[in-house]
């Protein structure tokens, strides 16, 4: 077959997918009203899921399936920009990694909002002025961002999706590398990357930056400074990027969690995020966990935070299998409440990544 019939068949494919798309936004407008007259949010993570699931399902090739969910979750960014005008606060600037895990989540259709710190995206959720919120809260080689655990302990806001991404650190700069005296970032990004500042910028002043973004808004303004961030960043604020890939470890991935005012319903494959205190007695944390032992539920990580109240006395953060709907979590949450000081559960949301 000839290129130029080659061509002509992509064209009349493309106005077949063109009147398909139409007609599955038409019907995402209808769903967007039954959702609106029934009170439910506008993003539904647990028929995002499905929806990916089943596209992954159905792929046969050649196209790859992360570049099939790739074009999904544009044509489901362009739907919740018809059902409802949705704005995602995210800790910024522009060219955060927020910004991107953001995007990944929602797509290009949206409105985002960019906060100038973490406790920001969570007002800004609260009040209304956003639907979402989209905040770090712990890399694979640094481990917790502190701030969003403290946050999620006072707010009303529930998690409601995950975003896992993969982080590459850039050393980005206007002059030379030889003559960089101070490099700005986020004290997390700096962590990734100790050993490798350590070796070769040993005489650096690291100067600590709300964000990867931030740090290169400073850089750009500077004579003698550069910045740990994104390549993205570096097209954004004008800067050269002189090393890439300068984390400690190839295998950098940060998670991101949704927030919003909703709870999720269960999907069959999620996991629940709880916070609890204990009574200063021995064995008392021990005898916590024995819920989810007896009820075989899987505790995939706990963390301990100073409660800010009392000297030594810790809340403690525990991410479960399963949503807090079904039965045997059910069962061990109500057995837990009965035995802690105190406890709320953060949200029950899919595990999508």
């Amino acid at each position: 077959m000839k290129l130029q019939q080659l061509r002509q068949k992509i064209d009349g494919l493309d106005s077949k997918i063109v009147k398909l798309l139409n007609e599955r936004a038409a019907i995402t407008l209808a769903v967007g009203q039954e959702k609106l007259k029934n009170g439910q949010s506008i993003y539904a993570p647990e028929r995002e899921q499905q929806v990916l699931a089943r596209i992954k399902n159905l792929n046969r090739g050649p196209m790859t399936t992360d570049s099939l969910e790739a074009v999904y979750r544009e044509v489901m960014s362009g739907a919740l920009a018809l059902e409802k005008s949705l704005r995602i606060a995210y800790l910024g600037p522009l060219a955060s990694y927020t910004q991107m895990a953001a995007q990944k989540k929602f797509g290009k259709s949206v409105e985002y909002i960019a906060c100038d710190n973490i406790p920001d995206v969570f007002s800004k959720v609260e009040r209304g002025d956003c639907d979402y919120g989209v905040v770090p809260i712990e890399n694979s080689i640094e481990g917790a961002v502190t701030h969003t655990i403290d946050l999620l302990v006072d707010s009303d806001l529930k998690i409601c999706s995950q975003i896992l991404m993969d982080i590459s650190h850039n050393l980005l700069a206007k002059l030379p590398e030889a003559r960089i005296k101070q490099i700005y970032s986020n004290p997390q990004v700096f962590g990734q990357c100790r050993q490798w500042l350590l070796h070769h910028m040993p005489s650096a002043e690291l100067i600590d930056a709300v964000s990867s973004a931030k740090a290169a808004q400073l850089a750009s303004k500077s004579k003698t400074a550069a910045c740990i961030a994104s390549e993205l960043a570096a097209k954004l604020y004008g800067l050269n990027v002189l090393r890439k890939n300068i984390q400690d470890s190839a295998h950098n991935i940060t998670r991101f969690l949704v927030i919003s005012g909703s709870d999720v319903p269960p999907t069959g494959h999620d996991r629940t995020s709880l916070v609890f205190s204990i009574k200063d007695r021995v064995g008392a944390l021990h005898a916590m966990l024995t819920p989810f032992m007896r009820n075989k539920i899987n505790l995939t990580k706990i963390e301990s935070r100073p409660s800010k109240k009392k000297a030594w006395d810790y809340y403690f953060f525990v991410d479960c299998s399963g949503h807090q709907k079904e039965p045997r979590v059910a069962r061990a949450l109500a057995q837990l409440e009965g035995m802690c000081k105190f406890l709320k559960i953060l949200g029950s949301y899919p595990i999508s990544d």
